[in-house]
């Protein structure tokens, strides 16, 4: 099996522009490819993980990754998928941004030895001569056409600004770009950017005369059509200081029964045919494979020590109800009120539930406790000297808990 039919029966694969030549190239090793991430976090995020996971298995199958830090594409801004104008970042932010990616993807990526490259489009957009755009490739995009395309059509219902409506093109110019310095002949990308990929496929071919190919990722959705990789608190970040190792080990621990095979095909690097076996699981077994998910997807992006210190602290947290490496919010005294604070703003300040409404719900239904007790009454107050020290934990459910102190 060469890795574009391994792609495929890992369900990553959504769309490409020409199969047959997009399999000659991956499959003998002579892909050189691109995947772009615009910098609008100072981490990576779970929406990344599937994106660095493809990049890994096509180097280790000998293609060529280029990783594109949109240092100049997030000067606008990728309208994609959103109603509302993302904020507009400085500079300054936008270079440290780019920086922690840098450090990031390093650990799924080998850039040694022209291994793989890293380059900021800043680096040719911020040059750019506004009237040479509009001659030299405002020229070949059909208005008409773009106002189609998928990307753009939530905006649109509010109102789509000319800054955005831009973005297209720079991630088109971004192709032809590294198509001529680097012999970039593919790029990857989630399916919400199948335009602006086929933007960049149609600019090198006007401009150059050459062919370049497409292939967008399948997006990681649960069995709701939702994307994954979101809680409650936000997102799901690959930095630890973020999003804590225990925490993102937890976060696959929970993932739902009808996702848990389907993630584990898509982004762990365990045998297909082993994978294959786990189809016929079900009950008990489906939480073995949960751990199977988390502890391998821990170990991918934090390493197998920190890996093992996260299961080994779920398990103790099951068993004896603490865990020294479970997921903590820090309150302060602004926090209380006459030196307490009430169950329901716990659980909203925890991020355990996204409002007080739903945090009553959680202790009327008889889902909340505290260091073990069940709390029954939603105006039972803690006193803020009990959450000092070591605190309290607090669990909703059976498998969402913080430990809450107040600093």
């Amino acid at each position: 099996m060469g890795i574009y039919e391994e792609l495929v029966a890992r369900g990553l694969i959504a769309q490409v522009t020409d199969e047959d030549r997009i399999k000659d190239l991956v499959n003998n090793g002579k892909a050189t490819f691109y995947i772009g991430f615009d910098p609008t976090a100072d981490s990576l995020h779970v929406g990344h993980f599937m994106a660095l996971c493809l990049m890994k298995r096509l180097q280790e199958a000998g293609n060529k990754p280029i990783a594109l830090i949109g240092g100049g594409t997030a000067m606008i801004g990728d309208p994609s998928g959103r109603t509302d104008m993302r904020q507009m970042m400085t500079p300054e932010t936008i270079q440290h941004n780019c920086d922690c990616f840098k450090k990031q993807m390093s650990r799924f990526i080998d850039f040694s030895d022209g291994k793989a490259l890293m380059v900021n489009n800043a680096d040719w957009l911020m040059g750019l001569n506004y009237i040479e755009v509009l001659r030299e490739v405002g020229a070949h995009f059909s208005v008409n056409r773009m106002l189609t395309a998928e990307c753009y059509k939530q905006r649109m219902e509010k109102g789509l600004s000319f800054l955005e409506f831009n973005y297209m093109i720079m991630q088109a110019y971004d192709f032809y770009e590294l198509y001529q310095k680097y012999g970039c002949n593919l790029e990857f990308g989630g399916d919400d950017q199948w335009s602006n990929m086929l933007a960049g496929t149609e600019l090198i071919r006007r401009k150059l005369g050459k062919d370049a190919s497409a292939m967008t990722i399948t997006l990681l959705l649960n069995s709701e059509g939702k994307k994954m990789g979101k809680t409650q608190s936000g997102a799901v970040w690959l930095d630890p200081n973020k999003t804590s190792p225990f925490e993102f080990y937890q976060y696959w621990r929970n993932v739902a029964d009808a996702d848990v095979l389907k993630c584990i095909r898509m982004l762990t690097f365990l045998p297909l045919e082993e994978i294959d076996k786990m189809d016929s699981w079900e009950g008990a077994q489906l939480n073995t494979a949960k751990e199977i998910l988390a502890f391998e997807l821990t170990k991918l992006v934090h390493g197998e020590e920190e890996a093992q210190k996260a299961q080994e602290a779920a398990k103790a947290l099951f068993s004896t109800g603490a865990a020294a490496d479970m997921p903590k919010t820090e309150l302060t005294e602004e926090d209380l009120t006459d030196g307490n604070i009430d169950i329901l703003t716990m659980l909203v300040k925890s991020g355990l539930t996204a409002s007080k409404s739903e945090a009553r719900r959680a202790v009327q239904q008889g889902g909340v406790s505290v260091d073990g007790e069940k709390v029954t009454d939603v105006f039972q107050t803690f006193a803020g000297e009990a959450l000092s020290g070591e605190g309290v934990v607090l669990k909703k459910g059976k498998k969402n808990f913080r430990k809450v102190l107040v600093k």
